[in-house]
């Protein structure tokens, strides 16, 4: 394609839509820009308002850094309104939509989308998320602590581990290995979490429940006394908010553990009067998957122990979502003022075998939830493709691991996470491309709306995922490569508790990665915990990592740049995982950009660049290794 095309771009942020969240019926203006020289001779927006296509004529309106810039206006009258823009050149015309530019006309999976009436919770494109995880954050209140002996639950009991320990297998301890952590632990730790640049805690579960993990939950209604129990959540809360931090728990709805006072199997914590599987005359009874006229129940992925919910059953709905005193109210409400939630397993809610109802269920409950807290964040755990629900009326994001974690752990080194649990996939040793990169996130990303695109929750690591650089294989230049591409990327990162401080692990299953934080090591010291806090408080000063576009500027071999830019600044991060030195030509003029003077990135690491032309530079990447460099506008 012809070079000028490389600076063709809209996206819809307030740089390039008028009013990016507009109320039905508004007027709002889309913009396109490209170099100021290009041999374009007309730009028209193609809509198609209640199915008849209809085409606007752009005008240029301007230029600006070397770029010229068109505009074009429409009434939004759908609450779904959807555009592309084909751009007019005498021999040949270009179509453009999320997706990039084809020399067809483009079907509508990836065009442009505005959502009338949609709500964005703007504070999640500026935040850089921290993932505790609550049992092996800090130990605040030893008082509470689970002591040996104290409970036992399928025929395991409780182990109370010094904090230096190493945490046991599975085979060991059955996650019934207890460290001593909690929220009082937590609310200790915020002056940290502040130096370190975080600006929102996203917490495993904390509510009843007799494991480490607490996905076994006993009540919704009641934070676990050894975390320090309700007050020490209104506590935290209040804490956290007051430091302008913001608040989500995790939760899921989609299964009970089944000692849950709703189904109570063994009468372990209630007598065998109460619940589901004792009492088929209960009213808990609707809420469980049984077969008639048996105690056969459905367990999330088959797992006995963790009874799946059955939103077939208004009553049950009302207790979770819908009523004034449900679950997820109850937390979003004073004294708690928990500003989102984050879904354990939601791909599979909702959802068993003829009975779909997922796509009844997400509205419901996002209305819900947005009636309490207009701007609370709507989390959803799903690790592949999952655009049908990131549409404006369901999650906000999910567990980005398909469009983030995934893709770039993969371009370090490791197999694909949902590969590498098949014996016959994991066996394909692949080495993904920068162009496999880079086409894997431009689909995510152009299958939803920017405004939900803005609201991506990236992450590497978590408490279900190996650390990245816990595996030998993985080195530190890698790791750097990794949360650089991170950070760029269009959303808000997410730092799994420790990651800064280089946590000890392994890599062969889970209890891997929930070691005990490392607080009587010097870690803040060291380069590593610099590198995160350096990105973390970029982050939070600059609004072309948060408001701004993105684009790549460059995918060659295993070598990726992606840009992020706005009316004031430009960021570019040059990744490598070439085995040699590698020499790629990058654009910074196609985003009215150019390399700053110092010739240095952020991380005071020297460039070696050699002009090319008035928009373009060649650039030495030494081998493996990782830029981020901050860009004026030329």
């Amino acid at each position: 394609m012809e070079k000028w095309l490389e600076s063709v771009y809209s996206d819809g942020s307030k740089y390039f839509v008028s009013t990016p969240e507009p109320e039905l019926g508004q007027m709002v203006s889309v913009r396109i820009r490209m170099y100021e020289n290009a041999p374009v001779r007309h730009v028209l927006v193609r809509t198609c308002p209640n199915g008849a296509e209809n085409f606007i004529h752009a005008e240029r309106i301007g230029t600006e850094h070397g770029l010229a810039w068109y505009e074009a206006s429409f009434k939004v009258s759908e609450p779904r309104m959807h555009y592309q823009f084909y751009i007019v050149c005498d021999d040949v015309i270009y179509y453009y939509t999320q997706k990039g530019i084809t020399t067809y006309i483009p079907d509508h999976t990836f065009n442009f989308v505005l959502l009338a009436d949609y709500r964005q919770p703007s504070w999640v494109k500026s935040a850089v998320f921290y993932q505790i995880f609550p049992e092996r954050f800090c130990n605040g209140d030893p008082s509470n602590d689970v002591q040996n002996g104290e409970y036992e639950i399928n025929g395991h009991s409780t182990i109370h581990m010094n904090w230096e320990d190493t945490p046991l297998q599975y085979s060991e301890g059955f996650c019934m290995d207890f460290f001593g952590g909690d929220l009082q632990g937590v609310k200790q730790k915020i002056p940290y979490l502040k130096e370190l640049g975080v600006t929102a805690v996203y917490l495993n579960p904390i509510f009843e429940a007799p494991s480490v993990h607490k996905y076994d939950c006993i009540d919704y209604f009641h934070v676990d006394k050894h975390f320090g129990g309700d007050k020490a959540l209104e506590e935290l809360s209040d804490a956290l908010h007051r430091n302008g931090m913001k608040l989500m728990l995790d939760i899921s709805i989609n299964h009970t553990g089944m000692a849950h006072k709703w189904f109570n199997r063994d009468g372990l914590y209630f007598d065998k009067s109460v619940g589901a599987y004792n009492n088929p005359d209960s009213r808990e009874r609707s809420y469980y998957f049984f077969e008639p006229g048996t105690n056969e129940y459905k367990g999330w992925a088959d797992v006995a122990s963790l009874p799946t919910l059955n939103y077939t059953s208004n009553e049950l709905r009302e207790v979770i979502f819908a009523g004034e005193e449900s679950v997820l109210k109850k937390w979003l409400k004073p004294p708690y003022n928990i500003d989102g939630w984050r879904f354990d397993v939601a791909d599979v809610l909702a959802r068993n075998n003829e009975i779909q109802l997922a796509h009844e269920i997400w509205p419901e409950i996002r209305r819900s939830i947005r009636k309490e807290n207009p701007d609370a964040y709507i989390l959803a755990e799903d690790w592949g493709d999952c655009g049908e629900y990131l549409q404006g009326r369901e999650w906000d994001s999910p567990m980005n691991y398909y469009g983030c974690g995934r893709v770039l752990r993969q371009f370090v080194g490791l197999p694909d996470l949902f590969n590498e649990r098949n014996e016959i996939l994991r066996n394909v040793n692949y080495t993904m491309t920068a162009e496999d990169v880079k086409e894997r996130i431009t689909e995510h990303l152009a299958k939803i709306p920017f405004v939900l695109a803005q609201n991506q929750f990236n992450l590497i690591d978590s408490h279900d995922i190996s650390r990245l650089h816990n595996y030998e294989s993985v080195s530190w230049d890698a790791v750097r490569c990794a949360v650089i591409l991170q950070f760029v990327l269009i959303g808000a990162p997410s730092i799994y508790y420790g990651d800064e401080a280089g946590i000890g692990g392994w890599t062969e299953n889970n209890e891997g990665c929930r070691f005990p934080m490392p607080w009587g090591e010097n870690f803040q010291e060291t380069p590593v915990f610099r590198f995160y806090q350096t990105l973390a408080h970029l982050k939070q000063e600059s609004a072309a990592l948060t408001e701004g576009g993105m684009k790549f500027l460059c995918a060659q071999g295993r070598c990726i740049s992606i840009a992020r830019f706005d009316d004031r600044e430009a960021f570019i991060a040059v990744a490598s995982q070439e085995e040699q030195d590698t020499v790629i030509s990058l654009a910074p003029g196609s985003i009215g950009a150019k390399l700053p003077e110092n010739g240095t990135d952020v991380f005071g690491e020297p460039l070696k660049a050699d002009t090319l032309d008035d928009n373009t530079i060649l650039l030495t990447v030494p081998a493996g290794k990782a830029y981020l460099i901050r860009c004026p506008l030329k």
